[in-house]
C-alpha cells in the first residue's frame, strides 16, 4: 500500500544558486514563476479537480526539485528557494493561475520547519535532502476517530522499550498516506498527566511491520484519504522528534501555520472564475438577479483576501498566528461552499454531469461542488473553530 521510492532519480541537480527572490520586485518576481511554469510544466493534468496520486504529479515534482523549487519557503542553504511570505503567495497565485497539479507537499511544508526547529542535526541531515529529492512522500498521523479537532484527545499510544518505541492505535482521514513511505505521527507517550501534556511527535515507516493502511473513498470516489492502523509497531528511540511528551506545542505551531494556507483565497477564487466561466458559456452572465449575487460573492472574495493578507503579514514579520486565525478558515471555506451552490444552479440540469460538454474541467461544476463539502469539517470544523473563537478570542465561558 505504501509508496516504491527505490526507482526515484537523483532529482537534485547542480543547479544555479538562485538569486534573492525577496529583492525582486513583485511584478518582476510573478513573470519569473510565470515563465518557469508556462516552460517547464510536464505533460500532466491542469486544473485537476482532485489531488493527483503519487505516480500521477512526480513528473512535476522531479521538474521541481531540478530547479530547487520544490521548497518554496526553505532557507537557500538547505536547498529551498528563500521565499518571504508574501512572494510565496505570488508562487501559489501563479501555479494557481495555470492550473499546476499541487504536489505531495507534508514533507516540505509540514514536517520540514518542525525538524528546522525541533529537530537534531542528525534528523536534518538526513531526512531533509530525500525530502527534497523525493526519496520520502511523507504522510501526517494526526487525527482518530473521536480526535479530529478535539486533537488532544487522541488514543494512539507509543511506549518505550529499551532502544525502541512500540506504537498501538489507529489515525484516520489521512491525507494521500497510500502514497508515503513515511509518516509523522502524534501519539501519546504519558497517561498520567493532562491530555495535552503526555504527546509525542514520532517518525513511522510506513512498511514497518504492523502498519496497516485502508483507503477511504471520499463523495467523488477518489481514494485521497486513508486510515492507518499501527499493531506494536516498532521505531527506534531515535525517530522521537524534540523532547518526550512535547510534541502538543509543535502541533500547535504547525496547525497555526497550516490554518493560514488552509484559508488561503485561492478555492474560491478558482470556483468563481468557474462561475463567471459558466454563466458566460450559457448566457446567465446577462441575467440582473445573477450578476447581483455574483457581484455579492466577489465582494466577499475581495474581503478574504484581505483578511488573508492580515495574516500573511504576521508570517512575515514572525508575529503570533493567534487563536484568531480560525477566523480565516471559516470564512473560507463557508465561501468556497456558497459559490460552488450557486454554481450548481447555474449549470441547471447539466449539474450532475462532472463536466461540461466541451470537457473542460474548469467548468466542472459537480466537481467543485462536491470537491468543497468537507472543507469547513477538515483542519477543525466550523462547530469546534467556533467555540475556539469564543473562548479564546471573546473571552467567552466553555458553558
Amino acid at each position: 500500500m505504501t509508496a516504491t521510492m527505490d526507482d526515484t532519480p537523483p532529482f537534485i541537480a547542480d543547479h544555479p544558486p538562485h538569486p534573492d527572490f525577496n529583492a525582486m520586485t513583485d511584478a518582476a518576481f510573478r513573470l519569473v514563476v510565470r515563465e518557469f511554469v508556462e516552460s517547464h510544466y510536464p505533460d500532466i493534468p491542469r486544473f485537476a479537480q482532485r489531488r493527483l496520486r503519487w505516480p500521477e504529479v512526480r513528473p512535476w515534482y522531479a521538474t521541481l526539485a531540478r530547479a530547487g523549487w520544490i521548497a518554496p519557503t526553505w532557507p537557500q542553504e538547505l536547498g529551498g528557494m528563500g521565499l518571504g511570505a508574501g512572494k510565496h503567495l505570488i508562487l501559489i497565485e501563479e501555479y494557481e493561475r495555470f492550473g499546476c497539479a499541487r504536489v505531495h507537499d507534508i514533507g516540505t511544508v509540514m514536517l520540514a520547519p518542525l525538524l528546522m526547529q525541533y529537530g537534531t542535526q542528525a534528523q536534518q541531515d538526513y531526512y531533509l535532502p530525500r525530502i527534497l529529492r523525493g526519496e520520502d512522500v511523507w504522510a501526517q498521523g494526526y487525527s482518530e476517530p473521536g480526535a479530529g479537532s478535539d486533537l488532544a484527545a487522541l488514543r494512539t499510544s507509543a511506549v518505550r522499550d529499551g532502544d525502541e518505541w512500540v506504537i498501538d492505535g489507529q489515525k484516520t482521514w489521512v491525507t494521500l498516506g497510500a502514497d508515503a513511505n513515511m509518516a509523522f505521527v502524534l501519539a501519546r507517550t504519558d497517561k498520567s498527566v493532562k491530555k495535552q501534556a503526555g504527546i509525542s511527535f514520532l517518525l513511522v515507516p510506513m512498511d514497518a511491520p504492523g502498519v496497516t493502511v485502508r483507503p477511504i473513498e471520499n463523495l467523488e470516489g477518489h481514494a485521497e484519504f486513508c486510515e492507518i492502523f499501527f499493531d506494536a509497531v516498532r521505531i527506534p528511540a531515535g525517530n522521537i522528534v524534540g523532547e518526550v511528551n512535547q510534541g502538543w506545542t509543535m502541533a500547535k505551531a504547525l496547525l497555526g501555520h497550516e490554518r493560514v494556507f488552509i484559508g488561503a483565497p485561492r478555492l474560491s477564487a478558482n470556483a468563481l472564475g468557474r462561475l463567471e466561466a459558466l454563466a458566460r458559456a450559457n448566457g446567465t452572465w446577462d441575467d440582473p438577479g445573477f450578476r447581483d449575487r455574483f457581484a455579492a460573492l466577489a465582494m466577499d472574495l475581495g474581503d478574504l483576501n484581505d483578511l488573508f493578507e492580515t495574516y500573511v503579514q504576521r508570517l512575515r514579520t514572525g508575529a503570533p498566528i493567534g487563536a484568531d486565525v480560525g477566523v480565516l478558515k471559516i470564512f473560507q471555506s463557508e465561501l468556497y461552499q456558497r459559490i460552488s451552490e450557486e454554481l450548481m444552479q447555474v449549470a441547471g440540469s447539466l449539474a450532475g454531469g462532472r463536466l461540461d460538454e466541451t470537457g473542460d474541467s474548469r467548468l466542472d461544476a459537480a466537481g467543485t461542488y462536491l470537491a468543497a463539502r468537507p472543507t469547513t469539517i477538515f483542519g477543525g470544523s466550523t462547530e469546534i473553530m467556533r467555540n475556539v473563537l469564543a473562548r479564546a478570542s471573546l473571552n467567552l465561558p466553555k458553558h
